[in-house]
């Protein structure tokens, strides 16, 4: 029976707060039984209950058929938590993030788990050309904008609808000329847990004007746990031959080159540390891995890069549309923030693998378009498996 347009917008908001209250009573029961340091819940969804710039927020809360959970809020499409088991068996929190959604209000780091647009990493100077007219996007990361600007998405409240107990649909519209980018931009992204335990992520987008789009999701990971300490003795490997150096306010200079006899070659597994202090001018430049590297052809059923935790032993391996990764090693984490548990976001105590296009292309010929044209469908995929490694 179909119901009436009104009726069923008083009954879908009541009927996902029913259903996120019993997620929260299934989370409230597993705090009872899961005391190891490593091991974790999910937050009380009632923290994540708020009106922020006059739309409500929520905590929605994920789980697929063996028992993988996460919990996602509209603020800022964030990632909040992925819940996998580790080669005990035990559920363990990857995903930095915060107990309350005042946490991610008042962070320094305005990115963790976040939905990034219109933009994702940076642009020269905040400047780009559309057919030769000029645009002007703030400068959030002087002197560049960097993942949308000073307001980006991740810090607007979404519209979300829980598909089924393992999907989540939020849909923004960002209309034209907000931090600076043409186009009223309408934009989807569904959040899914698969059966294989694979987080994946679809982003969907349109506009009314010729304008640039690069999507994706700013999770911050620690396989071994959230808040457990240094991601530098994991172990990484990424299909890419090559990758972008650039400047040292992180704007690619312009040319790709090969990882070979550098401390960019993951080609084979390595730890993440193995290399991080090399002297090398790349390293010195992004105070760390913060580099955009070129993936080796591939399809979405390719693994471009695999993580494995040292202590975890939780395997994560990426998988995309994208041309581009950027690894980012946690270079900027100053301990400043109270996550999850009371952990402190120390220094290198988490790393990032964003699927995206590569950073300034809109002023970079050589690199792949972000253009994206009016009657033209933004349409990509990136997915994250969990296994383990005994």
């Amino acid at each position: 029976m179909k119901l009436p347009k009104k009726l069923s917008a008083i009954l879908l908001p009541a009927c996902i707060l029913a259903i996120s209250a019993c997620n929260q009573t299934s989370t409230d029961k597993k705090n009872t039984t899961m005391t190891d340091s490593t091991s974790h819940a999910l937050p009380d969804t009632a923290a994540y209950a708020k009106t922020i710039n006059g739309k409500q927020t929520h905590l929605y809360i994920l789980k697929n058929k063996h028992g993988m959970e996460a919990a996602i809020t509209n603020y800022g499409g964030r990632v909040v938590s992925i819940l996998v088991p580790d080669k005990e068996g035990k559920l363990t929190d990857v995903v930095l993030g915060f107990d309350s959604v005042r946490g991610f209000e008042k962070s320094t780091e305005r990115y963790y788990g976040a939905t990034i647009g219109r933009y994702g990493n940076r642009i020269a100077k905040g400047k780009f050309k559309i057919d030769g007219k000029e645009y002007q996007s703030s400068t959030n990361n002087a002197p560049n904008m960097l993942h949308g600007g000073k307001k980006g998405f991740q810090e607007m409240v979404w519209d979300a609808k829980l598909i089924d107990s393992a999907t989540l649909e939020l849909s923004y519209l960002s209309k034209d000329m907000e931090e600076g980018f043409p186009g009223n931009l309408k934009v989807k992204v569904t959040y899914s847990l698969t059966d294989d335990n694979s987080f994946k992520c679809d982003y969907e987008a349109t506009t009314d004007k010729k304008t640039i789009v690069n999507l994706t999701n700013h999770a911050f990971f620690n396989l071994n746990g959230a808040g457990s300490g240094t991601v530098l003795n994991h172990t990484l490997q990424v299909d890419a031959d090559t990758y972008v150096p650039v400047d040292s306010t992180l704007i690619p200079l312009g040319k790709i080159e090969t990882v070979a006899n550098t401390p960019f070659d993951f080609r084979k597994p390595v730890t993440i540390g193995s290399r991080i202090n090399d002297d090398n001018i790349q390293l010195k430049n992004g105070k760390g891995y913060d580099h955009n590297f070129v993936l080796n052809k591939h399809t979405i059923t390719t693994a471009v890069a695999t993580v494995i935790g040292d202590k975890s032993g939780i395997k994560m391996e990426v998988f995309t549309e994208e041309p581009g990764l950027q690894f980012y090693s946690g270079n900027f984490m100053k301990g400043l923030n109270v996550m999850k548990a009371g952990k402190k976001d120390d220094y290198r105590t988490s790393f990032a693998l964003e699927t995206q296009h590569f950073p300034d292309s809109p002023n970079q010929p050589s690199f792949p378009s972000t253009i994206l044209k009016p009657g033209d469908v933004y349409k990509t995929q990136s997915s994250y498996k969990f296994s383990v490694v005994k």
